[in-house]
């Protein structure tokens, strides 16, 4: 068996690897994504709440109902700031997953380089034996009608 046929095998499971690496980096993107998507819409939301509510304070307000209103603006806010901490953590993973695609993807290329120049050395190996043998076969052919003509 010839080395590129051996190392073929090792190349295959390396595109996989490489292959799954991709996969998973695109779901850390989509998921990181959607992270950002919510953080959007919790400040969308913090912010048309707390302008409905100065427009509505211009009437007067009770104790009670600015009570409420802070204590519901403390707690979007803090929502806010767990979900800028899930975005972080998202940006992390995001950026491990990248590290090892990159890695699998310059294993992956690496063999298939390997894989190439032993398929190239292959080639020439046939190449030189095919010359050899057409080289020994115009000698021998030579020689015959050499041998011949001195009959």
């Amino acid at each position: 068996m010839t080395r590129s046929k051996r190392i073929q095998p090792v190349v295959d499971v390396a595109e996989r690897r490489e292959q799954e690496q991709a996969r998973r980096l695109g779901a850390a993107r989509r998921e990181l994504e959607q992270q950002r998507q919510q953080l959007d819409q919790l400040i969308l939301y913090r912010d048309e709440y707390a302008r409905q509510f100065e427009q509505s304070g211009n009437s007067g307000l009770s104790v009670a109902r600015l009570q409420d209103y802070r204590v519901f603006l403390s707690r979007l806010n803090l929502a806010i700031d767990q979900q800028r901490e899930r975005i972080a953590r998202s940006e992390q993973a995001c950026e491990e997953q990248r590290r090892h695609w990159l890695a699998s993807r310059t294993r992956a290329q690496a063999l298939d380089k390997v894989a190439d120049r032993y398929r190239e050395e292959e080639h020439q190996a046939r190449e030189r034996r095919a010359q050899s043998e057409s080289d020994e076969f115009a000698l021998q052919r030579h020689q015959r009608n050499k041998d011949r003509d001195r009959s």
